[in-house]
């Protein structure tokens, strides 16, 4: 078999969920900018992702929000994503819009307000065993504004205490999947900060807590590659957050600041042999279109995942483990940078017709229709957003 055979064989397997909220209206802390056409309810939104998959083939779960995607029957839910053909992913839990968690959640100096975040990761829960979702996402926006304002330490022992309530929550097929980001909303010191912060309170927890990378919570100039290297030798990599970032969190369409980042995480994890579905890592989108189209956005989205995942894919692994072993250290980048220059468009092409999918699933979402059928047809109601 080519390495070109290999690659496309991989590609065929690579799945990439998707987040309900991406087809909600949002936008920036100054303005949410309604569109028309966008999902009503958590029906529609998996109606939007569903769409998403029909033209990619890879996009076959769907990450939910508690509460924003609540409805009256989980079950009735599930069974709608079964018929479109996707499935619920993971349950996204949400701590950082009651007035109650203003000093924190899980965190919080009071127990009857980490009680209540606890309770909340209860119902997540239950809404996991309706959906038939194994994974709990948590991140935690706890956190100080101001040196004093509460005890570094203690919010740490509050930290665990809690996380070890909601991890006995778990079914035995479940997992906690915990989330980091270095700042916002609060600036002088966020409880779970970093990727060693979260590793800690994994590792306490038990091997079914694990790590979530979003790869816009990290300091301008931080190693992301490393830190996907460090979690996957340490078997505690269960998810990635895909977007793009250039000042900040931006949350912007993966790949479209730094598409040279992407390509080297993928290839950290083609080296390590856990792109299959069996390793356990979940590749999910994270991303809010504020001015883009929500289904062409994440078609996008989707397509730049591949692309790296595609030239990552074509690195002459051989070639590279030679020049290191030789101490050729410009042998050695340009290995990568050849596979990096790759137009890896054709293969891909090739791929999504092997699935009787078209070449170019952008170009072909727009030629169908479907934008001006919803933007006609989704008239009335109240259109789903953050917070809703």
């Amino acid at each position: 078999m080519s390495d070109q055979q290999a690659a496309q064989e991989a590609l065929v397997q690579q799945t990439i969920e998707l987040p309900s909220w991406a087809f909600g209206n949002s936008g920036t802390r100054f303005k949410v900018f309604a569109q028309p056409g966008v999902a009503r309810d958590p029906f529609e939104k998996l109606e939007d992702a569903a769409r998403v998959h029909a033209f990619t083939g890879v996009a076959p779960r769907v990450s939910l929000h508690i509460p924003w995607d609540r409805v009256d029957d989980y079950g009735k839910l599930a069974a709608h994503a079964s018929d479109l053909g996707v499935s619920i992913g993971a349950i996204n839990s949400n701590l950082f819009q009651d007035d109650e968690y203003r000093l924190g959640s899980l965190t919080h100096p009071d127990a009857a307000v980490r009680r209540r975040a606890v309770a909340h990761h209860a119902e997540c829960v239950e809404v996991m065993r309706a959906t038939g979702s194994t994974d709990l996402k948590l991140w935690l926006p706890d956190g100080i504004n101001y040196p004093g304002q509460d005890d570094l330490r203690a919010r740490q022992e509050r930290l665990a205490e809690s996380l070890r309530e909601i991890y006995a929550l778990l079914d035995p097929e479940h997992r906690l999947l915990l989330e980091y980001k270095f700042f916002e909303p609060y600036f002088y010191a966020m409880d779970i900060p970093d990727w060693g912060t979260s590793l800690v309170h994994c590792l306490e927890l038990g091997e079914r807590a694990q790590v979530v990378l979003d790869t816009g919570h990290h300091a301008p100039g931080t190693n992301i590659e490393f830190i996907v290297m460090q979690l996957v030798r340490l078997g505690r990599l269960g998810a990635f957050d895909f977007n793009s970032r250039n000042y900040a969190d931006d949350d912007l369409i993966v790949g479209s600041a730094d598409p040279f980042q992407l390509f080297r995480i993928m290839h950290e994890i083609v080296t390590a042999d856990v792109l299959k579905p069996a390793s356990g890592i979940n590749f999910m989108l994270d991303q809010c279109h504020n001015i883009e189209a929500k289904i062409p956005g994440q078609i996008r989205s989707v397509m730049n995942v591949q692309e790296a995942t595609a030239k990552a894919l074509l690195v002459d692994r051989d070639a590279l483990r030679h020049a290191q072993r030789d101490g050729d250290v410009l042998g050695a980048n340009a290995v990568l940078m050849d596979a990096y220059n790759s137009d890896v468009r054709p293969m891909l092409a090739d791929v999504r017709a092997s699935q009787g999918l078209d070449a170019d699933p952008y170009h072909a979402y727009l030629r169908s229709g479907h934008q001006e059928r919803i933007r006609s047809e989704r008239v009335g109601g109240h259109q789903a957003g953050w917070g809703a």
